[in-house]
């Protein structure tokens, strides 16, 4: 329980402004919380979280500007005491995997009583790991499952299909959108989609991005990347 003397600082971010009232209402009712900032995208929420610098951030997965996932990453960076606790819609236990690997304290489903919201704050805040209890099995099953890799390295890949990954060491490589279309016998829109879906599930907008994360996630090597067609350029 924290002392007497001082709340929880709560930020908030979430694109939904009738929620984010609704959670702010919730927090500020609590009488060691309190909501320091708000914010409605990906970027806002990096910012009013380095410049309030909470013990709690609240975020969505889904965001405009920047995903939840790159605005989680910006945050265990650049505001490595704050704890970070997800609250979204999306129960697939891939998120999950991919939200705890990144750095997130706890991970919520929205439609969580509001109990179990409070019971989370608190729990983060206090150094803990809060998982929904409709997803903490997932974790164990991963326990139980997992081989002699590092769980954490191979968690953000389980996010992409077959063909999403595919589409990105190629890209990684240096192929052009229309190069990989032909490669893959699909049509030139069918690789922008993909590659949107890549931005959007992993935050990844340049290809040095798509670089950076082939090459630690074990998709590539730096060396392999000297003779392909793009070499380690952009």
């Amino acid at each position: 329980m924290p002392a007497r003397n001082h709340k929880i600082r709560v930020v908030i971010a979430d694109d939904h402004a009738i929620l984010r009232a609704g959670l702010k209402m919730l927090v500020n009712a609590q009488a060691d919380m309190e909501v320091v900032a708000e914010a409605c995208d990906g970027e806002k929420a990096i910012e009013a979280a380095c410049e309030t610098r909470p013990d709690v951030a609240l975020i969505d997965l889904t965001m405009p500007r920047l995903g939840g996932m790159k605005a989680l990453e910006g945050m265990v960076r650049g505001c490595p005491r704050t704890r970070v606790l997800v609250l979204t819609m999306h129960d697939d236990p891939a998120y999950l995997r991919a939200a705890l690997a990144a750095g997130a304290a706890g991970y919520l489903l929205k439609r969580a009583v509001d109990a179990e919201l409070i019971a989370a704050i608190r729990a983060v805040h206090g150094g803990g790991v809060f998982v929904d209890p409709r997803l903490a099995g997932i974790l164990v099953e991963d326990v139980l499952a997992k081989s002699k890799k590092r769980v954490a390295s191979t968690r953000p890949v389980s996010i992409l299909s077959k063909r999403e990954l595919q589409v990105l060491t190629l890209v990684a490589r240096g192929y052009t959108s229309a190069e990989i279309a032909k490669q893959i016998f699909v049509g030139v829109k069918t690789i922008e989609t993909y590659r949107s879906r890549l931005t959007e599930k992993l935050g990844l907008r340049t290809r040095r991005d798509v670089i950076r994360f082939a090459v630690q996630m074990g998709l590539l090597t730096p060396e392999a990347l000297e003779n392909e067609p793009g070499g380690l350029a952009q």
